[in-house]
């Protein structure tokens, strides 16, 4: 009979004739120093945790801070851009309300050329009826 014995941990495996036999050793509680120990370094690790998670939380809330500032920016510049396109309308308006009585006096004066040139043509349809009766009465 063959027997293989295997320790893992607290535990010890034997192997005797193909049958697995598992044997435990009690279990014993860490020294009160140990647990000290191990307190001191989980309080330690939790609090550089919870630092990096504020240093995080706290570098995000700048940033968006900056982004803030520079949007409230952007935005002034889009406003004073606004403001002047704004301003230079009313003085195109105004301009154009100043010239209105001249475009008006245009629009008269181009009707009156128009029918100034209606009225030549036809003087001159009249006038090249005349000659043309003028030359039937000269060769009589």
């Amino acid at each position: 009979m063959a027997e293989v014995e295997a320790r893992e941990g607290p535990c010890t495996v034997r192997v005797r004739d193909e049958t697995v036999v598992e044997t435990a050793e009690e279990a014993t509680e860490p020294a009160e120093a140990d647990i000290g120990e191990l307190c001191k370094d989980v309080f330690n690790k939790m609090g550089v945790y919870l630092t990096g998670e504020l240093t995080a939380t706290s570098e995000d809330y700048k940033l968006l801070e900056n982004m803030n500032k520079l949007t409230s920016l952007k935005y002034m510049e889009m406003k004073d851009i606004a403001m002047n396109i704004s301003r230079n309308l009313k003085d195109l308006n105004q301009k154009y309300a100043s010239l209105q009585p001249y475009l008006e006096q245009i629009n008269q004066i181009e009707e009156q050329v128009a029918a100034l040139e209606h009225a030549a043509y036809k003087l001159d349809a009249y006038s090249k009826k005349l000659e043309a009766k003028f030359k039937k009465l000269e060769k009589r």
